[in-house]
C-alpha cells in the first residue's frame, strides 16, 4: 500500500516550529514519513540573513537551510521519522495547496512572516485550511499539550461521520478521552419574546436532541469501547462551545463544512473562529489521500 506522507509547512518562525514537533509526532504516531516544506519566492526579503538578494544559489541555500532547520527540529521530538527536507519555489499557499493533493495530512504554524502583528492567523494557513483537499491542522495555543481530552463539535450535517471517525482516532492514537460537544438552538415560544436561547431551560427538547447525539455515537462507541466520551449539549453557539472545550483540550477536531455555509466556501463559521481562537491545535476532517484512492 503507497505510504502518503504528512505535509509541514515550515518558514523558520516559532509558530512553524511549534507546528513541525506536532507533525512529527503524529507521523511517528501514524508511522508515517514526514516532509518539511519551505516555500519561497526569488524576491524574497526577510530580514536578519545576510547575502544578496539577487544570488540564485544564495537563496536557494537559504531555502535549504530553513528546511533542514525545521527537519533537525523533527528529530528533536523523534529519530525515528523518514523525513524529507522541501525547500520550493512559489506562492506559499498555492504549492501547499498542490502538495494536500497527495498528502494524508497537513500541518501549519497559526502565523508566518507576513502581515500584521495583530493577526491572530495567517493568510497562507487559512487560505490552506479552508481549500485544502485533505485533512489540515493549524498548530496554535498549547501546541505541545499531550494532556487533555480530544474535543469534538458534532452537527448532523452529510460529513458528521466522516467527523466523528476522524475524532474516535484521534482519542484512541492519544489514549484520552473525548468530548463530544453538540450546540443547537431549541424552538422558544413566542411569549419568551427575545430571551436568548441559552438561559431558558428546554428540557423536552434538549433530552430528544441528546437521544439524537446518542444514536448518532453509538456505532462508534461500539467500535472504540475503551475511549471515555463526554457529552456536552449546549444552547451556546457552536464555535463558543468549542473554544471554551479548547482551554482544557489537547486538540480540537472540526468538519471542513457546517450548516449555514456560504456557497464556494469549505469551512464553516465554527471551524473559521477556531482557527482565530482555539487555545489548542485545530484538526480540519476531511478525507485523505489514502481514503480518496
Amino acid at each position: 500500500m503507497k505510504s502518503y506522507p504528512i505535509v509541514v509547512g515550515a518558514d523558520g518562525t516559532d509558530f512553524s516550529k511549534a507546528a513541525v514537533r506536532w507533525a512529527a509526532r503524529e507521523a511517528e504516531r501514524r508511522n508515517l514519513p514526514l516532509r518539511v516544506t519551505y516555500v519561497y519566492g526569488w524576491d524574497s526579503r526577510e530580514p536578519g540573513y545576510g547575502g544578496s538578494y539577487n544570488d540564485p544559489d544564495f537563496i536557494h541555500k537559504r531555502a535549504e537551510g530553513i528546511a533542514g532547520t525545521a527537519a533537525y527540529e523533527a528529530r528533536t521530538v523523534t529519530r525515528r521519522l523518514q523525513i524529507e527536507e522541501d525547500p520550493v519555489i512559489g506562492h506559499p499557499a498555492t504549492r501547499l495547496l498542490a502538495e494536500a493533493d497527495g498528502a494524508e495530512l497537513v500541518v501549519l504554524g497559526s502565523r508566518g512572516h507576513g502581515g500584521f502583528a495583530s493577526l491572530l492567523l495567517g493568510s497562507v494557513s487559512q487560505r490552506v485550511a479552508t481549500h485544502a483537499s485533505c485533512p489540515v491542522v493549524v498548530v496554535r495555543g498549547r501546541g505541545d499539550a499531550a494532556e487533555g481530552p480530544v474535543a469534538v463539535g458534532v452537527d448532523d450535517s452529510p460529513v458528521a461521520d466522516l467527523v466523528l471517525e476522524t475524532a474516535f482516532e484521534q482519542a484512541s492514537g492519544r489514549r484520552c478521552a473525548l468530548t463530544v460537544v453538540r450546540a443547537f438552538l431549541p424552538v422558544l415560544p413566542l411569549w419568551l419574546g427575545s430571551a436568548p436561547a441559552i438561559e431558558v431551560r428546554t428540557p423536552d427538547q434538549d433530552a430528544d436532541e441528546q437521544a439524537r447525539l446518542e444514536e448518532q455515537l453509538a456505532p462508534w462507541r461500539g467500535k472504540y469501547p475503551e475511549i471515555r466520551v463526554d457529552v456536552v449539549l449546549t444552547h451556546d453557539s457552536a464555535a463558543g462551545a468549542l473554544v471554551e472545550a479548547s482551554k482544557h483540550a489537547q486538540l480540537v477536531v472540526v468538519g471542513s463544512r457546517g450548516h449555514g455555509v456560504i456557497t464556494g466556501t469549505l469551512l464553516g463559521s465554527a471551524g473559521l473562529q477556531l482557527l482565530h481562537h482555539a487555545e489548542c491545535p485545530v484538526y480540519i476532517a476531511r478525507p485523505t489521500a489514502r481514503g480518496r484512492d
